[in-house]
Parts: structure tokens; C-alpha cells; sequence
């Protein structure tokens, strides 16, 4: 498989960054409002990415694109949405109004924001994808989000992901009912489990329709519950589907470690028989804290324990992220960034990516992150 065909051409990016710098040293002699800009690329202080997505949320019908869906299960709906990155983005950031900065609205020129954002039919949206997929390298991959996490912020993180891994293929994104809300960890654990059917519809749909050579499959936390056993379901009854899918990223999964081990990551090995990678970190205070609710390690939990299946890549991320809870080091953080990017331009397993090192103790081998020296 053509793996590179999924990434920018570095020549093009750095002609592009050059250009779109160039063009923003012009336009900062101008007095206007971005926000109302529509004309061409040129007159914008922002990179705009189209990102597609399915979401099981209610519509709320809201005039402000930031609370269009919220937190209530309703039916399938899909369609397009345009997130807006600035030009002085840093790698792994969303960036967004800060109080501490006395930013009190969103700046597409300092800010990581939704522009515009259309529904779609079921036939329209397959139908469009097929077409844009055929012309963009027929590379793909889909982005399940975890807990806490609202409509608003899967549709950003999924711009910034294909942002920074120059990703040149179609980005998409599942948005199931999170709460986005710290205290709502009881009620997203029952909606993930409820929304794993219709992640189930969508994906038999997303892999067929699609047709694409290489769809890679993004799970971040909570989020890995309603994929893994939609995609277990899924290979049971359309075990041919599997040779639609290229790899599997599995990123701080909140699931029971025990449950993972015994039945959730033998059964996907078997029946998806194609790449799996698992992201974990001992530094994860989100799955600590999961851990203690639960009374039972988490399968992203590093450290003593790390979970090690056979047919699983697992990586080791810990002390590559210095944030707050270090839950999104998958990313946020430019070695994971990196790593990541280097799976999807090469095909290379973990023993041959220069980002990771082998460690082998107590009988069990997985990788470590390389820790930045700089």
C-alpha cells in the first residue's frame, strides 16, 4: 500500500507556509473584519480544513455553531463542517480564548473555530465523501472522541489532527452524546455504550461507501469502548470488511485492562487481522482517576502491569506530556505527533520507527517513546 499518498508533499507544505505568510504580512496593513471574508483563500488570516462527521447527538438548532448538538441521544445525522486554524498555531495546541489573555470571544486569527457547518443526507454524504476521496490520495480516517468532550471540540481536535499530521486524505469524526462535562463520567459511560450500535451502522457504512485504500481507525479514552466492540460486532457479521481497514490506533483507552486482555484485544487481532497500536501512559491522571472509580486498572495505564497482547503494538508515552491531566498526549504532544505521522507516511511498525525504543523486561517486549533530549 501507498502509504505516503495519504501525507502533503513536504515542498508543498513549505510553499504553502510561504505563501500564506507572505500573504498575512500584507493583509496586517488592512483594517477589515475576517470573520465576514468570504471571497478567496488570499483575504483570510486563517487555514480553513472541511472535516466530515456522524453524530448521534441532538440537534439544537442554535444560531451559534459551537452549541449546534448537544449532550441528548437522537438519531444519525451526518454532514460537513469547516474548522478555521490560524496561521500562528503551534503544533498539538487548540487554541482557544483565554480569560488570563482577557480574550472573551473567538478570534479566527488567534483561535481555533468553527466557520460554517452543514447537514447532509445519508446518500449525499456517502455519495460526496466517495468523490472527494477518489481525487485526495483515497485515504482516510475516522476520529471517535472520549469523555468531556463536546460536538464543538471532536470537530476541532479532528481539524488539528489532520493539521498537523498533514493528513491530505478525508478527516472524519463520530460525535456520540458526551456530557462535556467532568461531572458527567456515570452518563457518558451509558451513552457510549448505547451509541455503540449506531458507531456500528456507520462504520459498515464509512468502510463500504467510502472507497478508500487505506482507512485508519482513531479511538481517544472513553471512546475506545464504543469502537472496539462496535468494530468486534461488526467483523462478526461482515468478517470481508477487515481488508478495508489499514490500521487501528487505540490512544489512552479507558476499558477495563483485564476485560481488554481477555476479550476485547484477542478478538480484534483475530478478526480485524490488521495493524493495532495502543497509546498508554502512567502520567494519565484522567484514567487514574477512572482506575479509582472502577477499582481496576485501565487499559492506557502504563507502568507495572502494561498491558501487553500479542498482534498489539503497545507504545509507551510516559513522561512525553507535561500538561494538566496528560489524557490528549496522543495529540498534543509533537513525539506522539511524530510517531504517529511516521505509521501513517511509512507502514512502519514500532521496532523500525526511529521515534520509539524497544524495552523488553519480565518476559513482555513493548515500546517507549523516546524522550526529547532538546
Amino acid at each position: 500500500q501507498n502509504f505516503s499518498v495519504c501525507l502533503l508533499n513536504k515542498q508543498a507544505i513549505a510553499r504553502e507556509k510561504a505563501l500564506l505568510n507572505n500573504q498575512r504580512n500584507q493583509n496586517q496593513k488592512k483594517t477589515r473584519s475576517v470573520v465576514k471574508v468570504k471571497a478567496t483563500q488570499e483575504t483570510k488570516d486563517f487555514i480553513e480544513i472541511p472535516v466530515s462527521f456522524a453524530t448521534d447527538r441532538n440537534d439544537t438548532n442554535d444560531s451559534d455553531l459551537n452549541e449546534r448538538f448537544g449532550g441528548k441521544r437522537a438519531d444519525l445525522q451526518y454532514g460537513r463542517t469547516v474548522v478555521s486554524i490560524p496561521y500562528t498555531h503551534k503544533l498539538g495546541e487548540i487554541e482557544r480564548p483565554s480569560f488570563w489573555k482577557l480574550e472573551f470571544s473567538e478570534d479566527p486569527k488567534k483561535h481555533i473555530m468553527i466557520q460554517s457547518l452543514v447537514k447532509q443526507n445519508k446518500d449525499d454524504f456517502f455519495k460526496q465523501m466517495k468523490e472527494r476521496i477518489a481525487k485526495n490520495g483515497k485515504c482516510t480516517f475516522l476520529f471517535v472522541h472520549g469523555y468531556n468532550v463536546s460536538f464543538t471540540d471532536a470537530a476541532m481536535r479532528t481539524a488539528q489532527i489532520t493539521f498537523d499530521l498533514q493528513f491530505s486524505g478525508e478527516p472524519v469524526f463520530y460525535s456520540w452524546p458526551s456530557q462535556a462535562s467532568t461531572t458527567g463520567y456515570t452518563v457518558d459511560e451509558a451513552n457510549i455504550e448505547w451509541a455503540t450500535l449506531n458507531i456500528k451502522t456507520f462504520l459498515k457504512d464509512y468502510l463500504t461507501k467510502s472507497n478508500a485504500d487505506n482507512i485508519y481507525l482513531v479511538a481517544h479514552s472513553m471512546g475506545n469502548r464504543g469502537l472496539t466492540k462496535a468494530l468486534i460486532e461488526l467483523m462478526n457479521e461482515n468478517p470481508k470488511l477487515k481488508s478495508k481497514i489499514t490500521e487501528v490506533i487505540l490512544a489512552a483507552p479507558d476499558i477495563d485492562a483485564d476485560v481488554f486482555k481477555r476479550d476485547i484485544a484477542p478478538q480484534m487481532v483475530k478478526k480485524i487481522a490488521k495493524p493495532i497500536t495502543l497509546y498508554v501512559s502512567s502520567d494519565d491522571l484522567a484514567l487514574l482517576a477512572s482506575r479509582k472509580v472502577h477499582g481496576n486498572k485501565r487499559a492506557g495505564d502504563a507502568g507495572k502491569g502494561v498491558v501487553i497482547v500479542k498482534g498489539v503494538e503497545t507504545i509507551d508515552a510516559t513522561g512525553i506530556d507535561t500538561s494538566f491531566l496528560s489524557h490528549s498526549y496522543f495529540a498534543t504532544t509533537s513525539t506522539i505527533i511524530a510517531d504517529i505521522l511516521d505509521l501513517i507516511k511509512s507502514g512502519k511498525r514500532a521496532e523500525n520507527r526511529e521515534t520509539l525504543e524497544k524495552v523488553s523486561k519480565d518476559n513482555v517486549t513493548y515500546w517507549k517513546v523516546k524522550q526529547n533530549k532538546n
